[in-house]
C-alpha cells in the first residue's frame, strides 16, 4: 500500500484494519460524499480521507484547525500512493461537521 508506506517513510505508525465496506466508516466520521476517496484513516481526532500527502497532515496536526478532516478526492496521479507517469496536480480539501469544504492546499507536479 504506497500511500501507508509513505506516511510510515514520513515518520507516522499506521495501524491498518481491512473491512468489507468502507461506507459506514466514512459515515461514521463525518467524510462527504463529495470528497470521499478509498482510505480513510483518523489521527489525533482529525480524519484524513484518501492520498493526503503527510506534509498536509502534519501541518493540520501543528497549526490544529476547527475542521473534521483533510481529503484528496479521487486518486489522483501524482498523489502519494498514485505515482505514475503524467502526474496531476491535486487539492487536499479540509471539511468539517456541517459538510463545508474548503481548499486546503493544492500540489503541483
Amino acid at each position: 500500500m504506497g500511500w501507508v508506506n509513505h506516511l510510515k517513510d514520513a515518520g507516522f505508525t499506521v495501524n491498518t484494519t481491512d473491512v468489507p465496506s468502507v461506507t459506514p466508516i466514512k459515515t461514521e466520521n463525518g467524510v462527504p460524499e463529495r470528497v470521499s476517496s478509498c482510505h480513510t484513516a483518523t489521527v489525533d481526532g482529525y480524519v484524513i480521507e484518501g492520498h493526503v500527502p503527510a506534509e498536509d497532515i502534519k501541518r493540520m496536526l501543528n497549526e490544529r484547525p476547527d475542521i473534521t478532516g483533510i481529503a484528496v478526492p479521487g486518486m489522483p496521479v501524482g498523489s502519494p500512493g498514485m505515482e505514475g507517469p503524467n502526474p496531476q496536480e491535486f487539492p487536499v480539501i479540509s471539511f468539517d461537521d456541517d459538510g463545508e469544504l474548503a481548499v486546503y492546499n493544492v500540489h503541483k507536479p
